[in-house]
């Protein structure tokens, strides 16, 4: 070999190596958890098996297969795992996966039939409620009859329980000895898979079959309004105004909240931040059906998702975003802009009568004491003033179911600073041609703020919310008598931005 021929491989060499150190020098981890997305197949016929329990060690969450055999994990730590497949007649299969930071991994399992009999312990039997079972409490108890078992043998249960459409499900209870379980706060009108793992003493374990039930339909309810969940989550409750017919239709890790039922009683929009930002979505009045209405958000000055408005017909809504004043049909199509505020100024309140067909809305500076009031058509045509920028905040503004006047609040302290604090704001009402302005918060107690004004559906009362003003105490929803603010009784403690059609 010639020496050049030698030099020339070296270099080559040389260059291999570095580019390779380079490489790894310059290699990124993505940020993120991990996740693995698997597949389980019958052996002998290569179709989908569906129910089949995937666990994970190190742990992570409680899965079963959909109809297409699929299942997903998300939000896994970076690390080497081992993924087990089992389900009843069938020998246990595992893999092992390496799970990345913002990778997707997928894996397929191929389960072969065995001898259920020498797999482990029997089969937990006799559910209830039984299989299909409907009209199910939203608090109830599970319970099975326990395999039979030799006198040597101490089984013990794992129960996991799956709310329908999602494959991933919570453990209820853990290496029991009994043979039930209660499960609370159940959603209502709502399909839920239940199964219960039995264990003997020699660690075997039979995964049972996945039993079904149905909890009842939803009571009716005429009031709505928002409850916090810890951590600044919020979820959207109903109720008929008792606490036993109280109910909690939202459970998202987010703030959810500004329920409003449309006129037809049909659909309840709300606001979440379940996504970067606040959108408007619209769920039955059950709780169940929700989908995302809005992909331009509920946003704009002092505003997280709120002030948003129905149509009179039900069939649209009006919402703030900045300082354009939008429609959009209650499908999410037809996405019209209906107005743009005065110049430095953004939209945030907002309310819409049939009486005129005229609009109520509140526009707001950068500042969040620099608020007005102002009456236009539902075109957005014919702006016209009704409350000036006064001292302390001013906002809420809400139609009389005639029409004739708008309710708004405003602190009467006159007290102003950036957080936009209030210490004695009050509810008033004035005609829509700006006169006849009444205090119906007279009787308010000292330290707090009366907020969030509505008219019931006959027009005799108003909803609202009373909050002590030092920002730290619970809300309390109360209701008024509308002529003259008297009679102030507390419907529900704990909660906020109510509405009652």
């Amino acid at each position: 070999m010639s020496r050049i021929s030698v030099v020339f491989r070296l270099l080559c060499f040389v260059l291999v190596v570095w580019g390779v150190v380079a490489c790894n020098e310059d290699t990124i981890e993505p940020t993120g958890n991990g996740s693995v997305r698997g597949v389980v197949i019958d052996a002998e016929t290569n179709s989908p098996l569906q129910a089949v329990s995937i666990t994970t060690n190190p742990p992570t969450s409680a899965v079963i297969t959909n109809e297409e055999g699929v299942f997903m994990i998300n939000n896994m730590s970076r690390g080497d795992y081992t993924i087990t497949a089992q389900k009843l007649g069938y020998k246990n299969r595992t893999v092992s996966v390496a799970v990345r930071n913002g990778e997707q991994r997928d894996v397929t399992l191929v389960l072969e039939e065995t001898d259920a009999a020498v797999s482990g312990p029997g089969l937990a039997g006799s559910p209830s409620p039984g299989e299909n079972a409907a009209d199910q409490p939203i608090d109830l108890t599970l319970r099975w009859q326990a395999p039979e078992a030799g006198e040597s043998d101490s089984l013990t249960y794992d129960v996991y329980l799956y709310e329908s459409g999602n494959t991933q499900g919570r453990k209820v209870a853990e290496a029991i000895s009994d043979t039930s379980v209660v499960v609370r706060n159940l959603m209502y009108n709502t399909t839920y898979f239940w199964r219960v793992a039995v264990q003997d003493n020699n660690g075997r374990i039979t995964n049972g079959d996945i039993w079904s039930f149905t909890t009842l339909s939803l009571p009716e309810a005429r009031y709505l309004f928002a409850r916090p969940a810890g951590e600044g989550d919020y979820n959207v409750y109903s109720s008929d105004g008792t606490t036993a017919n109280t109910f909690r239709l939202t459970s998202g890790l987010s703030r959810e909240w500004w329920p409003r039922l449309s006129p037809l009683r049909n659909a309840i929009a709300y606001s979440s931040n379940a996504g970067e930002e606040p959108q408007i979505f619209i769920m039955n009045r059950d709780g169940s059906g929700k989908r995302q209405l809005t992909t331009v958000p509920v946003a704009g000055y002092h505003n997280q998702g709120i002030g948003f408005v129905w149509s009179p017909d039900g069939s649209s809504l009006l919402y703030p975003n900045y300082d354009k004043l939008y429609r959009i049909a209650r499908d999410g199509s037809g996405l019209t802009q209906v107005a743009t505020a005065p110049a430095n100024r953004n939209f945030r309140m907002a309310d819409w009568t049939d009486r005129g067909d005229k609009i109520v809305v509140q526009t707001i500076g950068s500042d969040i004491n620099d608020s007005e009031i102002y009456i236009m058509n539902a075109d957005g045509s014919g702006r016209e003033l009704l409350v000036e920028d006064l001292p302390g905040r001013v906002e809420s503004p809400s139609f009389s179911i005639d029409g004739n006047n708008v309710l708004y609040t405003r602190d009467v302290s006159g007290f102003e600073n950036l957080e936009g604090r209030q210490l004695n704001a009050h509810i008033f009402r004035v005609r829509t041609d700006g006169t006849g302005v009444v205090d119906l918060s007279r009787n308010k107690p000292e330290g707090t703020n009366d907020l969030y004004p509505r008219y019931s559906p006959d027009g005799a009362k108003i909803i609202f919310v009373n909050a002590p003003n030092d920002g730290v105490g619970p809300a309390d929803v109360y209701m008024m008598n509308a002529s003259d603010g008297s009679e102030r009784v507390r419907l529900f403690q704990n909660a906020t931005m109510p509405d009652w059609q």
